[in-house]
């Protein structure tokens, strides 16, 4: 008899994107001619730039010939990526790694889902609170989060990120934490951490013989020269922390699939005997066993972005979002909302007004506006009652969006 993993039936019943999916759907039956917006899922608009599209068809003409040809490549990643990787988004910021400390992979979503199979099912993790939320499902299929009750996971330190504490999470106290998830510039807040307060973190980390999972997908959006990019630029990080990237938003990768995963040598965990077994090792066996690696052509367009031509073309795309973004905090806020995120991140956290619940704010914007944001609910208990706004939509439909929004909070 095959026996179901029992821990994937403690999972809730739908993603959250699916439960907004499942929403909007619902509502365009109901209202065929309705021209919905969406500023909820994440997800990029702008086309890629030229120096990536012309690396791509470069690559793929390589392909076509027998010298050219590329068959499976290493799981790790080519080097001419790893070391693009090494001289452009570490050594500017002081940053000291060596290219094998890089694992290419196709996207950050997989691997900081797929890293907590190398702990022990019974390490006590701490998340700041609201989380992206494939942190916490990832660990619920292994039975390392105890039992849904009230909206919680019992065995899931939760870490309040919310306005009233400036968005700073506070240390974990009584019960140290083994595993701790940290992203930043964060998701779904589009808050920022300071070197002071991300030490803070560092230092407990090794205090406490802790792990920091930290996840850097939005850091290029960055604007304040004083916010780090990389948990490295942190003294002692690399003894306690695994940094993982994408180039999903950076790039615009999101249909191309292309990121990757900081794995110092320094970093370990212990055995139950007191021996300290370096995760680089772990890491690699791991995926040498169930990846084949990320493709070819994804890495020679993941290379172009690191030419001249292409970090222009690539900051003029971020810039165009950013712009949106500082447009919708403008806006939302002279209509009466109270905002935060939006000036280092691509992403408006927005308190619901008159104490409303996330999902019944989403409900009446999509029925009195046709925009849908994201229910702040669905990231953690501590995100009831803000919704999340993207802004990797066009200059005109973010407009038309935030008109439409305008002329609504008025009524």
């Amino acid at each position: 008899m095959a026996l179901v993993n029992i821990h994937y039936l403690n999972l809730q019943n739908n993603y959250l994107f699916a439960d907004i999916a499942k929403k909007v759907n619902a509502f365009k039956v109901m209202h065929p001619k309705a021209d919905v917006i969406s500023l909820g899922i994440g997800d990029v608009t702008q086309p890629l730039c030229p120096a990536v599209i012309e690396a791509m068809h470069k690559a793929v003409d390589e392909m076509a010939t027998t010298n050219g040809f590329r068959g499976y490549g290493p799981e790790q990643g080519y080097d001419f990526l790893r070391e693009a990787i090494v001289k452009n988004d570490f050594i500017p910021r002081g940053v000291r790694l060596s290219a094998d400390e890089i694992f290419i992979n196709d996207g950050a979503k997989s691997d900081t889902g797929n890293f907590q199979e190398l702990l022990h099912w019974d390490n006590f993790i701490g998340v700041t609170d609201p989380i992206y939320p494939v942190y916490i499902d990832s660990n619920v299929m292994i039975g390392r989060c105890g039992t849904y009750r009230e909206g919680r996971w019992t065995n899931v330190r939760y870490m309040p990120t919310v306005a009233e504490n400036g968005f700073i999470p506070e240390l974990p106290k009584g019960r140290p934490v083994d595993v701790i998830y940290l992203c930043y510039p964060n998701n779904p807040t589009g808050t920022v951490i300071t070197k002071q307060e991300l030490r803070r973190w560092v230092n407990y980390a090794l205090k406490n013989d802790a792990l920091i999972l930290f996840d850097a997908a939005y850091h290029a959006y960055i604007q304040d020269p004083e916010i780090p990019h990389s948990i490295y630029e942190i003294r002692g990080a690399r003894k306690c922390a695994v940094e993982f990237r994408s180039f999903s938003k950076t790039a615009g990768f999101t249909g191309v699939r292309c990121g990757y995963t900081v794995v110092p040598k320094e970093v370990s965990v212990a055995t139950f005997e007191g021996e300290r077994i370096p995760l680089h090792q772990l890491w690699l066996r791991r995926q040498s066993t169930k990846f084949n690696g990320t493709s070819y052509i994804s890495q020679r367009a993941a290379e172009a972005i690191y030419s001249s031509e292409g970090k222009q073309q690539v900051q003029e795309t971020i810039d165009y979002y950013m712009q949106n973004a500082r447009r919708m905090l403008d806006v939302l806020r002279a209509s009466g909302f109270e905002c935060y995120g939006g000036e280092n991140a691509p992403y408006i956290w927005m308190r619901t007004p008159n104490g409303m619940g996330s999902w019944q704010f989403f409900e009446a914007l999509l029925y009195g506006t046709q925009v849908v944001c994201t229910p702040g609910v669905g990231f953690g208990p501590s995100g009831e009652g803000y919704v999340r706004f993207t802004a990797f939509s066009s200059h005109e439909r973010t407009e038309e969006a935030l008109g439409r929004i305008t002329k609504w909070a008025s009524k």
